[in-house]
């Protein structure tokens, strides 16, 4: 169980953390000294608020997007409606960037897109293998992930 907790915004920066008091201390730290940096990357929205380009650290200590937008929005945003493979692979972005994982199988992209309602894949392993050998995705083991080349792709 959390002893500690932290959350605050500056600029369009937003850390949110939950832990030992230490390791809390650790991380604040860390986000401090990169705010410089990850200003670039998601600077201040009109407003003030942390918005969909907000940047979080999570528990785990990785960056992520903390408002990334319904799967739906994603999908229409990235074309990626209608094409198997560009549906997965946007998909997977998606899941990325939502949840923070490194690594995903073929079976959260489906359950993400069945509970969203998107409709289904004909056939999930085949679309990640296209990506694979496109180079927009990297096996490792029963897992994968979402190359530079992918997100580039992406658009």
């Amino acid at each position: 169980m959390a002893d500690a907790k932290i959350e605050f915004t500056v600029g369009g920066i937003a850390f949110r953390g939950e832990g030992s008091e230490k390791w809390l201390s650790g991380e604040l730290d860390r986000i401090l000294e990169k705010i410089p940096a990850l200003a670039k990357v998601a600077p201040a929205m009109e407003g003030g608020g942390a918005g969909d380009d907000a940047i979080v650290a999570g528990t785990n200590g990785n960056l992520k997007k903390a408002n990334v937008g319904t799967l739906a929005g994603f999908l229409k945003e990235k074309n990626a409606t209608d094409n198997q493979r560009r549906k997965f692979l946007a998909t997977a972005a998606w899941l990325h960037d939502k949840d923070g994982q490194s690594r995903l199988t073929t079976g959260q992209v489906k359950k993400a897109l069945s509970t969203a309602n998107q409709g289904k894949l004909t056939n999930p392993s085949a679309s990640l293998n296209d990506n694979v050998a496109q180079g927009l995705c990297e096996k490792e083991g029963k897992t994968f992930y979402v190359t530079p080349a992918g997100r580039t792709a992406l658009g």
